[in-house]
């Protein structure tokens, strides 16, 4: 199925953002949900955007979309700057946004009438006959949207972002709030979709599992700044040590902790404390000597991941899986993990 959008300047990204801001309200009374983005995505990637809710990843597609003014810096999509040229940017994207879009009283059918008619389409129905059969919907074209389920609904979203052929696509938290099976089969999807269409995917997520499975390149945002870019394994790399994670009933003493052997360094965030350390395996017997069974609270290990990554930039997670709180059942674990 071959695709042929509006064209752009060949030379540009499909995204280029250079120190943005965007601030709610005024100088010292606002919020400032953007700080300083740089951000170059080139053409025909699916680049990932990871950070916890209220990172601005929201805000960022608001921005480049053009529903939301710039504060300061510049931004291109598709080539085309998104304050001056904003027309031009909008017939070069798709958005599937985290809420339903969908009519469910329409049919299949009704609702990319719908869309074509709020994009200006015309001889839009052989596309959206090809659409439909690539999302395996065709033979439930004619069908209530309200019938449809949730995997279904899903892929007619994507199908309406593809009806005006765009360049770029924005997926902003496709997958929140789907089961297991739902959010993988969409992750299939997102990839197809790459692939067969040749779009470039800006994927925001709060998910690390989703952003590792589908992003070739992605950038760790929080409290509206970019803190660190690059593939999912160039940003494993930069965390050279398995991460322990404590929290204690009272404080400890940390240059007791530090002095431990294989103890790279030791961050403290109340009672919570990170620990960097070459093989978690080696320094978690003596650290568990250290610390009396009674003070633990909450303790687990973090392998060089996307969630380590965050942890060791910022302290804190992005969220996810609950750490394991049962410390003797823990301790087994790592013994086996030993050998």
């Amino acid at each position: 199925m071959s695709v042929s959008g509006p064209s752009a300047p060949p030379a540009a990204g499909a995204i280029e953002v250079r120190e943005l801001s965007k601030r709610y309200g005024s100088v010292g009374r606002g919020v400032l949900a953007l700080d300083r983005v740089t951000l170059r995505i080139p053409r025909g990637t699916v680049f990932g955007l990871l950070g916890p809710n209220g990172a601005g990843k929201t805000t960022l597609i608001k921005v480049l979309t053009g529903i939301s003014d710039i504060t300061s810096g510049t931004a291109s999509v598709a080539g085309f700057d998104v304050q001056r040229e904003s027309l031009r940017v909008r017939a070069r994207i798709g958005w599937v946004a985290a809420e339903v879009i969908l009519d469910d009283d329409f049919s299949a059918w009704e609702n990319l009438w719908l869309q074509a008619k709020l994009q200006g389409l015309r001889d839009w129905q052989e596309r959206a006959l090809e659409l439909l059969r690539y999302f395996s919907l065709a033979d439930r074209k004619d069908d209530k949207v309200g019938q449809y389920s949730t995997g279904m609904r899903k892929k007619l979203e994507i199908a309406l972002a593809l009806l005006h052929q765009p360049t770029v696509i924005f997926m902003d938290e496709p997958t929140i709030g789907l089961d297991v099976p739902t959010r993988r089969m969409l992750w299939e999807i997102v990839t197809g979709v790459h692939r067969e269409f040749g779009v470039t995917v800006l994927l925001t997520t709060h998910y690390i599992e989703e952003a590792d499975a589908l992003c070739e390149r992605i950038g760790i945002i929080d409290q509206g700044r970019i803190i660190a870019e690059g593939t999912p394994d160039e940003l494993k790399a930069r965390v050279k040590a398995d991460l322990i994670v404590l929290e204690t009933r009272d404080g400890l003493d940390v240059p007791r902790l530090s002095a431990l052997p294989g103890v790279q360094e030791v961050r403290a965030q109340g009672n919570e404390w990170t620990i960097r350390a070459g093989s978690a395996e080696a320094v978690l017997p003596n650290l568990l000597h250290a610390v009396p069974p009674e003070q633990i609270r909450r303790i687990s290990v973090e392998k060089p991941s996307l969630e380590t990554v965050f942890l060791d930039l910022t302290g804190r997670r992005i969220g996810g899986d609950e750490p394991m709180r049962d410390v003797r059942r823990f301790y087994m674990q790592m013994r086996r993990a030993r050998g």
